[in-house]
């Protein structure tokens, strides 16, 4: 008998309190960095959609004024750590930040930050691009995980340590498209 493939079990956080929770964080960056230019550096592929909704919660709570407000820039950067499975392994580069980066704040948009290793080696990488600031902005934070030791600025939700998909998140490159975060339940 073939195995089956984990799926989502139950509901862990809605849709409607990722959406608030992404407004209180898109009105605190918007404070943050008013009258400044921000690029916001989302990290491929799972920050999609919280890189998405934020920026335009970031954009929703500034005037419509251009001289007021934040300026905000898009870039990405795409980094590969789970290789199709649940537990990390060695990150790597697949594609990096432009050189505009350059003498700017930099605001990394993460999915989610488990064992700090990939946050890690972006600032590393981001080091070398010589920003002005560089911030970081997770949508969930797996504290129980860390290997090494990371500051988040802005965090959405702090999760126990069990295996998130939906909101962008995958297992084998499936259920990104949930709106919500699920628990994922293996059989």
């Amino acid at each position: 008998m073939p195995a089956t493939k984990p799926h989502p079990e139950s509901v862990l956080i809605s849709e409607s309190c990722l959406q608030n929770r992404i407004r209180e964080l898109g009105a605190q960056i918007s404070t943050d960095y008013q009258n400044q230019e921000l690029v916001l550096l989302g990290v491929l592929r799972g920050s999609v959609l919280f890189f998405a909704d934020l920026a335009r919660a970031i954009s929703a709570t500034g005037p419509p004024n251009p001289d007021c407000g934040v300026r905000v820039r898009f870039e990405f950067v795409q980094l590969m750590s789970y290789h199709e499975s649940t537990k990390p392994s060695k990150v790597q580069l697949i594609r990096g930040g432009s050189n505009y980066l350059e003498h700017q704040h930099v605001l990394i948009v993460e999915d989610i930050i488990d064992t700090g290793q990939t946050l890690k080696f972006l600032r590393e990488h981001l080091g070398t691009l010589n920003p002005k600031t560089v911030k970081v902005c997770t949508l969930l934070d797996k504290p129980s995980q860390r290997q090494v030791p990371v500051t988040i600025d802005y965090t959405g939700f702090e999760i126990p340590d069990t295996f998130v998909v939906g909101y962008g998140l995958d297992y084998a490159q499936q259920y990104r498209n949930l709106p919500y975060i699920a628990l994922l339940k293996s059989t």
